[in-house]
């Protein structure tokens, strides 16, 4: 009796910790959407700034704003700082791609763990109520 009460302890222990654990990954992947939507809104953000940029003639002024102060930028740096913004941007979007794959794959089988664990939980209990 006290070997399977303890056993069921363990479990109860073990399922604990499990779902702490799933809750953490929960956060994590909720983060990395918050983060994700953030330089989506950027990355469209520069995107139509690249598209005025090139309605612009060769001649035309642009200016930069630099804390309270609009500074005259050549057309063509801009061009390339926006440029390189939006490839900064996609590699970003990328590697919290790759990270929140991962994060879904450590969520399922946290999941598929934390089934086994009731499930030998349960077993147990039966086992005890038929003794």
């Amino acid at each position: 009796m006290s070997s399977s009460s303890t056993a069921l302890r363990d479990l109860q222990s073990d399922l604990e910790n499990k779902a702490n654990d799933l809750s953490k990954l929960q956060k994590d992947i909720a983060k990395n959407h918050q983060v994700r939507k953030k330089y989506t809104i950027q990355l469209g953000e520069n995107e139509l700034v690249l598209k005025e940029l090139d309605l612009l003639k060769e001649d035309a002024n642009v200016y930069k704003l630099i804390g309270p102060v609009l500074v005259k930028q050549d057309l063509a740096e801009a061009n390339a700082n926006v440029r390189k913004r939006i490839e900064y941007i996609s590699a970003e979007l990328k590697r919290l791609d790759s990270s929140l794959q991962d994060l879904e794959e450590k969520q399922h089988s946290k999941r598929e763990a934390i089934l086994k664990v009731q499930q030998r939980s349960q077993s147990l209990q039966a086992g005890k109520a038929k003794a």
